[in-house]
């Protein structure tokens, strides 16, 4: 880490179980990625109530390049004596971890990819006055649509540029889209 890891305490004892628990657990966390800029973990008791025993709850956030910034927090059940503090960190760094990996991969371009998630054109132009407009498939072709044809109603929501799925029938001028889904944000494509 870039950044020495900040811990704070609220309401809890500061004990050296503790504070090598959070370090050690932190630690580790760069074998997952090491472009880690900060680690801050926040440990702290909720109200004290007779009935509730000491809930506990523990916030981490990790900043990874470029602006990424991933959070886990984790509360012990209310009643629950069982979930001491050592167990909500335990919950919490193991949530963490589980971002971090997906992120990882993420970054490595290990993500699986799935046909039926993936955009196989891009509005190129639209007429929203007259309800229509254009696709183009991945192999260059221009393919008309109707506003009938965008799924969940979201041709007002339709950007030149919006990656999209769509399946293709012939219409009567040519091919045509019959159903349009939207996949990637304007520019994603």
């Amino acid at each position: 880490m870039r950044v020495p890891l900040e811990i704070s305490y609220r309401n809890v004892e500061k004990t050296d179980y503790i504070e090598n628990m959070i370090r050690e657990k932190s630690s580790k966390l760069e074998r997952f990625s090491d472009h880690i800029i900060s680690c801050r973990v926040a440990v702290e008791r909720l109200h004290r109530h007779q009935q509730t025993g000491q809930p506990f709850r523990v916030r981490i956030e990790l900043s990874i390049p470029p602006g990424h910034e991933l959070v886990a927090d984790k509360n012990s059940t209310e009643g629950n004596i069982h979930n001491t503090l050592p167990i909500v960190l335990k919950d919490a760094f193991s949530a963490l971890e589980r971002q971090l990996k997906k992120l990882a991969e993420q970054q490595r371009g290990k993500t699986k990819k799935h046909p039926a998630q993936e955009a196989n054109a891009m509005v190129s132009r639209m007429f929203r006055d007259e309800n229509y407009g254009f696709i183009k498939s991945l192999d260059g072709r221009d393919i008309y649509f109707h506003r009938n044809s965008v799924v969940n109603n979201d041709f007002d929501r339709l950007e030149v540029g919006t990656g999209v799925r769509f399946v293709e029938e012939e219409g009567d001028r040519g091919p045509q889209a019959s159903t349009v889904q939207i996949i990637d944000k304007t520019g994603a494509f």
